[in-house]
């Protein structure tokens, strides 16, 4: 049901159960997957890589963060980072974080270590990936 777009609370009321046992699931199947993805995705043939940044807020946009959370990570702008291969269309590689240099090299590191050789890497230019690539690669 989450999966198809329903909140916690109307999956826990179609489900018949607590709240608190779907957000349990919830962080379950979140770890399930990670777990799945570090021990699958690596040494990956992928020759041609395309990473780029989606921007997306959580709890309110920057502007509307009220004083006692500004500066919190989880309220106000969040960045997903992603790796996708172009051939395959596979993303080997995510992160949820800032749009910062710190996590623009976890980022770099995370994908260096799931490749198998040499690849071909295009990124929009930004500033944290100028040095960001260099250390990883």
């Amino acid at each position: 049901m989450l999966v198809e777009g329903n909140s916690l609370r109307a999956t826990s009321r179609m489900a018949g159960c607590s709240f608190n046992t779907v957000s349990k699931l919830l962080l379950d199947v979140g770890d399930a997957c990670a777990e799945y993805q570090s021990r699958v995705l690596v040494d990956l043939p992928c020759k041609v890589v395309e990473c780029d940044e989606i921007w997306s807020f959580c709890y309110a946009k920057a502007k509307n963060v009220p004083a006692e959370h500004e500066g919190t990570f989880g309220y106000g702008d969040v960045w997903t980072w992603v790796a996708i291969c172009a051939d395959t269309k596979l993303a080997q590689a995510w992160l949820v974080g800032q749009r910062t240099t710190e996590d623009g090299l976890a980022f770099m590191y995370d994908l260096k270590d799931r490749m198998k050789e040499r690849i071909q890497l295009s990124t929009d230019g930004h500033q944290a990936y100028r040095g960001s690539v260099l250390y990883a690669f």
